[in-house]
């Protein structure tokens, strides 16, 4: 149920009595005060900074009737005062405000100095010496304590006075502390990059209301670093000068000088590296200089130095005719001439791709390469870029496999991957599985890890989307042809009775799968629906009914919606509100910003947590929603896993996930819808990778129209990446 609000924006001031709830991570807190000129407490909730009863608290913000806890005040800024009175004195400083004084010695101090008690801490500290405990020391620590307070109290009024929400005032302060002042009327900008949650975005407007000119040096440079990481986000590793300052211009609004010094500003700072590509190619082009974030830089030319370096060292001697005819006895089967290739390519080469699509025998070759290795007593590991992916691979080989983050043992405490250059991976063989997905910056961590004497070998599917994050790099190792790449195509006897394998290859190879060919135990069906909402209307049928009913599959756990797209009518946002409705529309929820959590939701984790060591496109189910602690618990596959409400912004609704946010996952049974609404989008590799994320049962709902488009357009957006340069170098 919604907070239902009672008025717009007000005022309020009080005394805070006693505090209920508070966070110190986020500074949110459930407070009752005393409101000035009534007997009744009335109870607060908001970001406020180390609060303490007795304190006088003005606020601005607005009355709701909270579902369970009733009325109460949500603050949305806010100014602390110290108390008048001697009771309230004698609170505020028995509160726990100083350190080693509890109510006792409070009550003491206030007895000796009654209303002038904060007068002469402020002025005339040396004079508390008089009361008896306290002492010189102590009377220095609670001046000191005191000028804290103070402190945090100008800090906090600074900044809310220049219309930074108290929720971002709370961040500054625990960043900056002291200094959040000198800092923010220095440079705003540095807000951006220190502070997750204030992008360009806020902190330019929150440089606007400080005075800063649009044309401002600093503007430029914040704004600079703001636009490549758009681009990052879009998957350039690079992004061409001309090009690149041209788009500045337009976006930031400044002059073409300012960006020009701008750029010479955070060269020299090493926030940025430009290179000339025309040193690397053979035809020479005018001004052609790529402009690098200096981390992608030094991954890109990372990957480059690590990968040579291996395919450089010595090989295994082995007899390989030999081990391959050991290996087919072993496992009672007959490899395929292609899989006898890649297994030769992993016993002579040091680096290996193998490439293909569903029902290929990937997984026959894994297997076969890891009884080969593990015969000759080599030290194996196994990974993947999700934890699906990895709990699959897991399964498929029977060894164990762990996330590239756990494999390289990421800790959030000590900073950083903790397996690297200097502490190598202890292995002789290095399987990667689902390659396709891994991004520039993660295969440099990786490789770092690898010791130089081991095999690597990358599996994928290049046919699927690249990466979410910046670079292409399966693509580029595979088309530098520096290393040596097995791709697989023969579909093999027991999976062409599979129409999601038979019709994922014809999409891939840019033929139209006939509908007509379904038949009542087929896998693959495809349901003709051209108007959005008519689609809408039967996945809402097929998720809560259809499915269930026919195949004996459940709504939550088995079926996932898959959508090209997150907006309008059939994009992730709306689908999931319309399946929530349909599939838990009585259990009790919140609602954070747009979003609104029940129990027993499906939802998924959007960016890695290392410190709850959950990662981007884990799924989990929420099992309780504590609206007292503000604490969300989430069954991520067995594992329970607590959000207090600040940290939500990590979790979207799951009933409908975007395409690209179920790379390296697999699901019992997948619906896609497909419309003309996602004319943009409707590409081959995107229709493909849906597909191919159905196990059981895939259902295509839509216009054959635009299918019909989209398995025909082969055209991929244009990724800005020199790897393939580099390695050829």
């Amino acid at each position: 149920m919604d907070n239902l609000l009672i008025n717009d924006s007000c005022s309020l001031k009080g005394q805070i009595e006693r505090i209920i709830y508070s966070n110190d991570e986020t500074g949110y807190i459930v407070a009752k005060i005393k409101v000035y000129g009534q007997n009744t407490l009335e109870t607060i909730a908001g970001n406020i900074i180390t609060p303490r009863p007795g304190e006088i608290i003005s606020m601005t913000g607005q009355w709701i009737i909270h579902p369970k806890f009733g009325r109460q005040f949500k603050v949305s800024s806010f100014k602390t005062e110290v108390p008048a009175t001697v009771f309230g004195i004698q609170k505020y400083l028995g509160s726990g405000l100083i350190k080693n004084i509890g109510p006792r010695m409070a009550k003491k101090i206030v007895k000796k100095f009654g209303e002038k008690t904060l007068e002469i801490i402020e002025n005339d500290w040396e004079k508390l010496s008089e009361v008896d405990g306290v002492g010189k020391k102590r009377s220095k620590l609670i001046k000191a304590a005191w000028d804290d307070q103070k402190e945090i109290r100008d800090v906090m009024l600074f900044l809310q006075s220049n219309g930074i929400s108290s929720a971002y005032a709370v961040k500054i302060y625990k960043e900056y502390a002291n200094d959040s002042i000198k800092i923010v009327t220095e440079n705003p900008y540095r807000l951006a990059t220190d502070i997750f949650g204030i992008g360009f975005i806020i902190a330019d407007k929150i440089a606007r209301n400080l005075g800063f000119d649009k044309n401002s040096i600093l503007r430029a440079e914040a704004g600079i670093l703001y636009v490549l990481n758009k681009l990052a986000d879009d998957g350039h590793v690079y992004y061409p000068y001309k090009e690149l300052t041209i788009k500045c211009n337009e976006i930031l609004e400044v002059d073409y000088d300012i960006i020009i010094s701008a750029f010479s500003k955070i060269i020299q700072e090493r926030k940025i590296v430009i290179e000339d590509l025309n040193e690397d190619i053979d035809d020479y082009q005018e001004n052609n200089k790529a402009v690098y974030l200096a981390k992608f830089y030094v991954c890109e030319t990372g990957i480059a130095r690590k990968l040579k370096i291996l395919n450089n060292t010595r090989k295994i001697n082995i007899n390989v005719e030999k081990a391959i005819n050991q290996v087919e006895n072993f496992l009672s089967i007959k490899l395929a001439q292609k899989q006898k290739t890649a297994i030769k390519c992993s016993l002579e080469s040091k680096v290996l791709v193998i490439t293909g699509g569903p029902g290929t025998g990937k997984t026959t070759i894994i297997n076969a390469i890891l009884k080969i290795f593990i015969s000759l007593e080599y030290k194996v590991l196994l990974a993947a870029p999700t934890g699906r992916a990895a709990k699959r691979m897991s399964e498929t080989t029977g060894y164990t496999s762990k996330t590239i983050h756990r494999l390289l043992e990421y800790s959030i405490k000590i900073g950083g991957f903790q397996k690297n250059e200097k502490k190598n991976l202890v292995c002789d063989l290095l399987i990667i599985d689902e390659a396709s997905m891994i991004d520039t910056v993660l295969m440099y961590h990786l490789l770092k890890a690898v010791p130089e004497n081991a095999t690597l070998i990358l599996i994928g599917d290049i046919y699927q989307l690249p990466s979410v994050g910046a670079g292409n790099v399966l693509k580029d190792i595979i088309e530098s042809k520096r290393f040596p790449v097995v791709e697989l195509n023969e579909i093999f006897r027991q999976s062409q009775q599979s129409q999601i394998i038979v019709n994922s290859h014809k999409i891939n190879m840019g033929m139209v799968p006939d509908d007509k060919l379904s038949y009542p135990e087929s896998d693959y069906y495809f349901i003709q629906k051209d108007e959005p909402t008519d689609v809408l209307k039967i996945i809402i049928e097929l998720v809560t009914k259809r499915i269930p009913n026919r195949f004996n599959y459940n709504s939550l756990e088995d079926i996932q919606v898959l959508s090209p797209m997150n907006k309008g009518i059939l994009g992730s946002l709306n689908l999931n509100i319309e399946l929530q409705q349909a599939l838990n529309p009585k259990q009790d929820g919140i609602n954070r910003g747009h979003k609104s959590f029940r129990i027993n939701d499906k939802v998924m984790q959007i960016r890695n947590n290392y410190e709850k060591e959950v990662f981007n496109g884990d799924i989990g189910k929420i099992m309780n929603i504590d609206t007292k602690d503000q604490v969300v618990s989430i069954n991520f596959d067995g594992k329970i896993v607590n959000y207090n409400y600040a940290d939500l912004d990590e979790v979207v609704l799951a009933y409908a996930v975007s395409i690209h946010k179920a790379q390296g996952s697999e699901y019992p049974v997948v619906i896609v819808p497909l419309v003309m609404q996602h004319y943009i989008l409707l590409q081959r590799n995107l229709i493909y990778t849906g597909v191919t994320r159905g196990r059981k049962l895939v259902v295509i709902v839509g216009s054959k129209k635009a299918f019909t488009i989209g398995v025909k357009n082969n055209k991929t957006e244009k990724r800005y990446t020199f790897l393939k340069n580099r390695l050829n170098d």
